[in-house]
């Protein structure tokens, strides 16, 4: 079987489209959340209901991915993620013409649908179209323009909205998603090893599911999504609340800044994958968990610096575990379900920022900061636990790197 290999032609162009097909769903789902208190402001409802133009934009997404990644296997892959990018950026632009709150959402509900048409499929892609052995290495370029784009979104929003107003932003956003989006379909190349299935049926989804949730090491990676997600996400939605306090009183631009971190998610995505292309991927990604641990408690620190260097520690691990974990999946998954393993699995990091994030912030109600920093470090220590079970039986790098038709024969 040929694959596309780091020496080939056709290596760095494909994981070109494939970073700038990552940094425009990224950079498109969380176009809102810089402008959230505009939102709340322009239209007189409360924050928590300006919010939902970024929560329905990700609860559609998460549950169409099942939806796609079925019918993705009776579809062309390259044009079903380049229509989604498009559509995506299409409903950007809408957006940007859009004066009334109700419509606002059901604008961004139908954009997440239509992201949902990449990550799984992209993942698939990877999976079907890379050699096993540079499987992390891939993965993680392609997580890093998640990173990326999701800075790169917020940011331009931001500072645009300041500029002229929260909608010319995001339709400026709209129509760049779009160039890129044409750039992707021109230079991805098409999918060689993708069988299509023309059997598409209920029975044969219920099927899939029964069979990915029979692979106890594949359900452990969906929890463990579930669990990264949801501590990274929590981290990040009430950082701000003691940097605006006493003794800090940073202001709302500056916090704004913080996530320029993410910067940090871009190289260890990218090398932390590679490294557990070469090594153990249970020990790289149990590094990748208590770098989490560590940086996460050095929030508590009293120091602003030691806070900005803790949130980088746990945005670093983040990233990097969250990279190999996603590559983990598509080499357990059997040839034919790895779209729909990968739809889990992002179907449970999803749910696990959306929950895991609200309960969060209960605990900093109840507990303040040193209660959000407890519940981030049950839910790594859960993590560690659930990396080690997967890991088990692993000899060493050999059976870590087996292909995944060997390891359902």
């Amino acid at each position: 079987m040929e694959y596309i290999e780091p020496a080939g032609k056709s290596f760095r162009r494909t994981i070109i489209a494939l970073f700038l097909g990552s940094f425009v769903t990224f950079a498109d789902l969380y176009s809102t959340q810089p402008v959230i208190p505009v939102i709340s402001e322009q239209f007189d409802v409360s924050p928590a209901t300006a919010s939902l133009t970024l929560s329905v934009a990700t609860g559609t997404l998460a549950v169409f991915l099942l939806v796609l990644s079925l019918l993705s296997d009776n579809m062309d892959r390259k044009r079903l993620m380049g229509g989604a990018l498009a559509l995506s950026a299409i409903l950007s632009i809408c957006v940007g013409f859009t004066h009334e709150l109700h419509l606002l959402i059901i604008l961004r509900a139908l954009q997440g649908a239509a992201l949902a048409g990449f990550p799984s499929i992209a993942m698939a892609y990877i999976n079907e179209e890379f050699h096993p052995k540079s499987l992390g290495y891939v993965i993680g370029i392609y997580v890093s323009g998640s990173s990326i784009g999701g800075l790169a979104g917020r940011l331009m929003v931001g500072t645009i909205s300041d500029y002229f107003n929260w909608n010319a932003a995001i339709a400026c956003l709209g129509i760049l998603s779009l160039a890129i989006s044409v750039l992707f379909w021109f230079i991805l190349p098409e999918s060689k090893h993708h069988n299509r299935q023309s059997n598409v049926s209920f029975q044969r989804l219920i099927t899939s599911i029964v069979h990915n949730f029979k692979n106890r090491k594949l359900v452990l990676l969906y929890l463990l999504g579930f669990l990264l997600m949801g501590a990274f996400v929590t981290i990040y939605n009430y950082i701000g609340i003691p940097l605006m306090q006493e003794p800090y009183n940073l202001s709302q631009t500056l916090l704004s800044f913080i996530f320029i971190i993410y910067l940090v998610g871009t190289f260890s995505s990218a090398w932390m994958g590679g490294l557990a292309d070469r090594m153990n991927r249970a020990k790289v990604i149990l590094s990748g968990i208590l770098l989490m641990g560590i940086g996460a408690i050095l929030t508590l620190c009293d120091p602003l610096v030691l806070k900005i260097v803790g949130l980088a520690m746990f945005t670093f691990g983040f990233f990097g575990a969250h990279s190999i974990a996603s590559s983990w999946v598509g080499l357990l998954a059997h040839k034919s379900e790895k779209a729909q393993a990968s739809s889990f699995y992002l179907l449970f990091y999803y749910a696990g920022s959306s929950l895991i994030g609200a309960i969060g912030g209960v605990f900093l109600h109840h507990y303040g900061w040193y209660g959000v920093i407890g519940l981030i470090s049950g839910l790594l220590i859960v993590a560690i636990v659930f990396s080690l079970l997967i890991g088990a039986g692993h000899a060493g790098m050999k059976g870590m790197l087996d292909t995944p038709d060997d390891k359902n024969q």
